[in-house]
Formats: structure tokens, C-alpha cells, sequence
């Protein structure tokens, strides 16, 4: 049989999938994209394809990928579709296929059990609260029954948000073939097995950070592969460049001063004057840290004489401990370690305080309650990803639904540097047209004005009305985020789920549980998130996604486009607004029988030009200006195509 037929047998309404799938059918676009890749895959090719909601993309890549005998790495944007791929989909494609396809799942190490951390930390003795001693006691137990160590697996309400930190290991300071549980290690035990599959299933953070590595001289951490599929291939650029570029943290600085201690106490209690080196560490970051102000994204350059002489004192206070730790090093693996970290901070922030506006990097600082973080990131990767794809496999499939602007894809094969390869644009399958509106209310002010917030609440409410709840509203600001649900609960809407208040995890299953319920989100809740039926039946969004102005990363990419003679707005900023609206846009249908109306509070959908290639971009949804359309649509349920 053919590789054309076989795949066609397998996707096939009478296949095996028909068998394995309760609601399965064949759609001809899943069908075209299993034939792209099968042939990318064939050719030693590249393939960038879009795969509009509902083609069934997961197992249009999969299929053909098993089916080729070759290794593949499988990277996806997060830890849960790393779970819903191993668990759910790769078994279907493989029973499907009758392929003895050996599998594995790899995280990223803080999501994996350390043995010797957490031991470290029970011997410690000092945990903050009841709570985090009771969970460390739950984990120990855990410990000794679990195969994978996944923390994912580990017993509910044990792994505190200030507890996992000191149960698992990071770069840094995990001690490598030099710990004395080395043989035990979860981490290595799923690296081992990732070396041996047929099949590898990473997410984006993981596949990147190996990257950075190799590019560092630094080793590896995935096993190398013939093909390489990246699904949610729209998040990647942001991805390579954080880790392209270099970090120094609160936490990194916080972790090394405890382990420090920790270790002087342990191996060198003859050597009081490390835990003064550390201490002197410990008062330089709080320094930093109250020198940096209030919660913020700036410029390093824009930060102010009383930062820049805390950083310095920090880098002092950095190389100070670092040259009490080197003659400690040899006492103790522990030691060592510590020591290695210290060099490593101590150079990555003269790094970051030698950095120049000449740079091709931009330096910059983001705060958060007591922590912060001095970043340097790149201003373009696509030399950096080049040069990684060109080290790695033989045949690259990147693929998600929203990866055009207008039906092109220069801008995303632009950032990645992929200046070859063959694309494809599948549209969804599903009956836009029929089962969906968008409303634009009339009247509402451009977002600038200072009458907006309230107006466009104004506007909404009227279609949580008609819709009785059952809608995500999604925000581009916390602060307008705040300011809606204050305003809701002032109007007695109660079943209100707003990020924040919980896990987005808990959000969204009290979401799904509770009739009439309304959940509002920034980011987190405009990708990756599915919700099917008629619980979810109106997205709301205020405005278009555009960055903010003032983010020092956006501000430097548009000088050193500007450099270039490139337009920072047409070449940046609009396409990332474009893919960032169709992300929060795919919310709304995610299957054949849902129908829903998305709400636009942005009128320059209309009245500016770039307009048209924000609705050229979306699906083809009705547009409508007036509530009582958005009251016909719900009122009338025949609309529905199932």
C-alpha cells in the first residue's frame, strides 16, 4: 500500500479512527495537511501550515509522522497540551496505525520531584507555614511510590506555590552525576527513556532551552531526531527570545543565598564568613529591589541612578561571595555547585550592566511584588533559530491556527528566519457564516478616550443579557480587567469567575460547571483554552491586542526596525495584533454544534485602514452593528448547523 493510500485508510470515515473515535469524521482539510506532511516529512522538507479550528491538525501531523518509522520531536506551547498529546492523542494515532511506537514525555526539571532537594529541605527544618510542612511530609511519602516523579501527579494540595522551589532542582543548582541520589533521579530517569523513544513529546520552554544550550557549548537535554513538528509555532518567537538571551532574578539570587548557607552549615561550619558573604548578597537584591520602585516593565537605561548603583552593588556583592565560595568549592559537591552559580550570576550581570544601545539586545527590567528580574533579550532571533534548525532533524512541520496576517505568512517565517519552505492555509471547517455574529456596538468611543471603559460595559451588558451569561470577557489590561469586574458586581452579576481570584485551571472548571457564568481574563485566558457547548456562547473583547506602547522590548525592536528603513507598525506591531486578536477569536467555536456571537469594543475595526486586514484575518463572521441583531441571533436556535 501506498503511503498516500495508507494514510488515506487511516482517515477514512470507515478507518481505524472511526473505530477509536466516537464522533470521528473525515474532513478534507485534516486529510490535505496529513498529505503535506507526509510529503514534507518524504522530502527532508519544511512545511508551515495553519490549521483553522476544527481540521483536526493533532492527528493531521501525527498520523503521517508515525507513519514515516522516523524519530520525531513534538514540541507544543504548554505542559497541558503536552499531557492531552501523550495521553490522549498519541495513543489514537498509534493504535490506529497498529505501530509498536515506543513514546515518551519529557518537562521541563521544575516539573520533576528532586530527591535530593526536597531531603535538603527536610533537613532544613524551616518552612513558613503548616501548610508547606504538611505538603512536604505528603510529598516524601509520594516519593517512594511514584514512577515518574511528574509533580502533575503528585497528591492534591501537596506542591505549595513556596514549597515546589525547594522541591525540585533548577540548572543552576542541580549538582548533575555529582549527586549522591543521581542513580534515583526522575529527571534523568525520563531523559534516559526520551533517549530511547521512537516518538518525543516536549513543549516549546524545553525544546528552547536545549537549543540555547548546545548553542552555548553547555551540552544537551533532548535526544536528536530525523523530524521536528512545532504546534502552537505562533508562540515561538517570543519563546526563542527569552531564551536567547540571559536572566538574573530575584529568585536565582534568593535560591543561591539559601543553599549557600545551607551547604555552609553542612559541609564548611568552619567558614562563618560565607553566610556573610551571602547575607551581604541577600541586603544588595532588596536594595535593588526597593530601588527599582513599584511593579513595572522599563528600559534599563530609563531606570534611574539609584538602581544602576544597587545593580552595581550587587555585582560587587556577587563577586565577593564567589571569591569566598571558589577555595570552599573542593570541601563538598554542594559547594561546588553554589560556587559555579555565584561565577555564573556574577557574569551574566556584568553582562547585562555592560550592555549598549549599539546592542542588538535590549536591556530591561520587569518587577513584580517583592521580586524582579534584569532581562537581556534579543532584538531578532532569526539568525539564532536558523542556526538551531539547521543543526536539527531533517523535516520541519510548524504549525498552528493562527499564523497568517491576511492570508500570508512573511511576518511569522520572517521572525524565525525560515526564508524556505512550503506553507499551506487551511481554512476551519466550521459554518461561521451561519453560527456566529460579530458585534460592533455603534457609538462607542475610540479605546483612547476616557470615556471608553465605561461605555463599552454599557454596551455589553445588554448581550450577557440576551446570552444569560455563558462568556469570556477578555481584557488587554489588568487594570480594565478590575475596573469590569468591579463594575459587574455592582450590577448584581454574581457568577463571576475573574483571574486571580483562583488558578486559571479552577477558573475555567467552575466556569463549566455553573450556569449563566461569565469569566474574565488578560493573557492567559486568550490561547489554549477550550470550552465546548453551549456554556461558552459569547467572547468579549475590548480592544485590538496592540502592545503597549512603553514596553522597553517594543520600543528598542522599533528603533532597530527603524534602523533597518522597515516600519515598526507595519512590520510588527499590526501582524502581532492580528494573530493576538485570532487567538482570542478561536475561544468562541470549538465544534461543529457551537455557535456564539464575539463582541468587538474596538471601532477602529472600521474606522481606521489597517482595519481590513484585522477582518480580512478573521473568520467570516456577520458583522452587525445593532443589539437587537445580537438578540435575533440568540433568540433563534435554528441557526444551528448540526
Amino acid at each position: 500500500m501506498t503511503d498516500d493510500a495508507a494514510l488515506d485508510r487511516a482517515l477514512a470515515a470507515d478507518g481505524p479512527l472511526a473505530d477509536l473515535l466516537d464522533d470521528y469524521s473525515p474532513r478534507e482539510e485534516q486529510q490535505r495537511m496529513a498529505q503535506a506532511v507526509a510529503a514534507a516529512i518524504e522530502a527532508e522538507d519544511s512545511l508551515v501550515v495553519e490549521a483553522g479550528t476544527g481540521t483536526g491538525k493533532t492527528l493531521a501531523y501525527l498520523i503521517p509522522a508515525l507513519h514515516s518509522g522516523k524519530r520525531v520531536v513534538i514540541s507544543t506551547g504548554t505542559r497541558t497540551l503536552q499531557d492531552q498529546l501523550y495521553h490522549r492523542d498519541l495513543p489514537i494515532a498509534r493504535a490506529a496505525l497498529e505501530r509498536p511506537v515506543r513514546m515518551a514525555l519529557l518537562k521541563g526539571r521544575g516539573n520533576y520531584l528532586c530527591l535530593y532537594r526536597m531531603e535538603r529541605t527536610a533537613e532544613e527544618g524551616r518552612l513558613e507555614t503548616a501548610a508547606m510542612a504538611d505538603g512536604l511530609q505528603k510529598l516524601r511519602a509520594w516519593a517512594g511510590r511514584t514512577r515518574s516523579g511528574d509533580l502533575a501527579e503528585a497528591p492534591a494540595g501537596s506542591v505549595d506555590g513556596r514549597l515546589q522551589p525547594r522541591v525540585t532542582s533548577t540548572a543552576d543548582n542541580c549538582l548533575g552525576q555529582n549527586c549522591p541520589l543521581y542513580s534515583e533521579c526522575f529527571l534523568m530517569e525520563a531523559r534516559r527513556e526520551a533517549q530511547e523513544a521512537d516518538v518525543v513529546v516536549v513543549n516549546h520552554h524545553l525544546l528552547m532551552a536545549d537549543w540555547a544550550l548546545r548553542e552555548g557549548g553547555y551540552g544537551e537535554v533532548l535526544p536528536s531526531a530525523d523530524v521536528y513538528i512545532l504546534d502552537e509555532a505562533h508562540q515561538l518567537p517570543e519563546t526563542a527570545a527569552r531564551f536567547f538571551g540571559a536572566t538574573v532574578s530575584s529568585r536565582q539570587l534568593q535560591d543561591l543565598v539559601r543553599d549557600t548557607r545551607l551547604e555552609q552549615q553542612r559541609e564548611a561550619g568552619d567558614s562563618p564568613d560565607l553566610a556573610e558573604h551571602a547575607a551581604r548578597v541577600e541586603r544588595a537584591a532588596a536594595e535593588l529591589r526597593q530601588a527599582l520602585g513599584e511593579s513595572s516593565r522599563m528600559a534599563w537605561a530609563d531606570a534611574g541612578e539609584a538602581p544602576h548603583e544597587a545593580a552595581g552593588e550587587l555585582a560587587a556583592a556577587l563577586e565577593s561571595l564567589t571569591g569566598a565560595l571558589a577555595p570552599q568549592a573542593p570541601r563538598g559537591r554542594g559547594l561546588e555547585n553554589c560556587h559555579k552559580r555565584s561565577d555564573e550570576l556574577q557574569s551574566s550581570l556584568r553582562g547585562f550592566l555592560a550592555n549598549d544601545t549599539e546592542s542588538r539586545e535590549v536591556a530591561w527590567v520587569e518587577t513584580r511584588g517583592q521580586g524582579f528580574a534584569l532581562r537581556l533579550t534579543p532584538l531578532d532571533v532569526a539568525e539564532h533559530f536558523r542556526r538551531s534548525r539547521a543543526r536539527h532533524g531533517q523535516s520541519w512541520v510548524l504549525t498552528s491556527a493562527t499564523l497568517g496576517v491576511n492570508g500570508s505568512f512573511e511576518h511569522f517565517q520572517r521572525r524565525l528566519g525560515i526564508d524556505s519552505a512550503q506553507t499551506l492555509q487551511l481554512d476551519s471547517p466550521f459554518d461561521y457564516a451561519r453560527n456566529t455574529r460579530l458585534y460592533l456596538p455603534a457609538s462607542l468611543p475610540e479605546p483612547r478616550d476616557p470615556r471608553f471603559d465605561e461605555a463599552y460595559l454599557q454596551a455589553v451588558e445588554p448581550v450577557l443579557e440576551a446570552s444569560e451569561g455563558r462568556a469570556f470577557m477578555l481584557f488587554t489590561s489588568h487594570r480594565a480587567l478590575r475596573n469590569a469586574a468591579d463594575w459587574l458586581r455592582a450590577r448584581g452579576w454574581s457568577a463571576l469567575m475573574v483571574q486571580g481570584d483562583a488558578a486559571p485551571k479552577q477558573l475555567l472548571e467552575r466556569f463549566r460547571a455553573t450556569p449563566g457564568a461569565i469569566l474574565l481574563g488578560t493573557q492567559s485566558f486568550w490561547e489554549g483554552v477550550d470550552v465546548r457547548g453551549p456554556a461558552l456562547s459569547c467572547v468579549m473583547i475590548d480592544r485590538l491586542p496592540f502592545a503597549s506602547p512603553g514596553d522597553p522590548v517594543l520600543q528598542a525592536r522599533a528603533a532597530w526596525l527603524k534602523d533597518q528603513g522597515r516600519s515598526s507598525f507595519a512590520d510588527h506591531q499590526l501582524p502581532e495584533a492580528i494573530i493576538g486578536l485570532r487567538q482570542g477569536v478561536g475561544r468562541l467555536i470549538r465544534d461543529t454544534a457551537d455557535r456564539g456571537v464575539l463582541v468587538l469594543g474596538d471601532t477602529r475595526l472600521i474606522s481606521k485602514p489597517y482595519g481590513r486586514l484585522f477582518r480580512a484575518s478573521l473568520p467570516p463572521m456577520p458583522l452587525v452593528r445593532d443589539i437587537e441583531a445580537v438578540n435575533d441571533f440568540f433568540a433563534d436556535q435554528s441557526s444551528t448547523s448540526s
